[in-house]
């Protein structure tokens, strides 16, 4: 049986990991809501840290910052006047950054993130945040329709046991397929270590 390729390499299509110097940072639901409860993600402090580390090294750079926001229900999840909506400690904008608040997984979904990111001038974008099986892959499903090229920093991306039929799906195991899948076709896989 032949080595196993994913569909970038059978393409042809695949492309180098984006850096600092020539891309955007987009920062997915870094909110509270992720931090406790039932949406509670797994490896959490690890994927925070690494983005603090991103956020540090973009501003430093004087890169282009994007933040997204899932906007809840009032007194619900994702409480858009409460703590759980609130930016993570640490992860919150700054100066001019950019905040895009959206309502679905999808970040382009009916909000201003094409054209903020076609006004930057620059097709690359580094992405983390939160879920990685939800609207961390949605969004970055997306942005390759928009002729955009992601490179998705796995170690700053976090996620949560799912339940299935008859039984659980590990967070682990939930967060490493998704990012073969990703790599398959959507994104560059990189870790915060090669970016700062």
């Amino acid at each position: 049986m032949p080595a196993l390729k994913t569909m970038f390499q059978l393409t042809g299509r695949g492309y180098a990991a984006a850096n600092l110097s020539n891309a955007s940072l987009l920062i997915i639901d870094a909110q509270n809501e992720y931090l406790s409860g039932p949406l509670a993600l797994s490896g959490m402090d690890a994927a925070t840290a690494n983005i603090a580390r991103l956020l540090e090294a973009a501003r430093k750079a004087k890169r282009p910052v994007i933040h997204i926001r899932h906007l809840g229900t009032v007194g619900g999840m994702f409480d858009p006047q409460g703590e759980r909506g609130a930016f993570i400690k640490g992860l919150e904008p700054q100066g001019d950054e950019q905040i895009i608040e959206k309502r679905m997984p999808n970040a382009f979904n009916d909000t201003g993130l094409q054209k903020a990111l076609e006004n930057l001038g620059s097709l690359d974008v580094i992405v983390c945040g939160f879920m990685s099986h939800s609207s961390v892959s949605t969004t970055v499903r997306a942005a390759k329709d928009y002729g955009l090229r992601c490179t998705l920093v796995e170690d700053a991306c976090a996620t949560r046991d799912l339940p299935t039929a008859d039984g659980i799906i590990s967070a682990e195991q939930v967060q490493k397929a998704e990012m073969a899948i990703m790599n398959d076709n959507f994104a560059t896989l990189t870790l915060t270590q090669n970016l700062i």
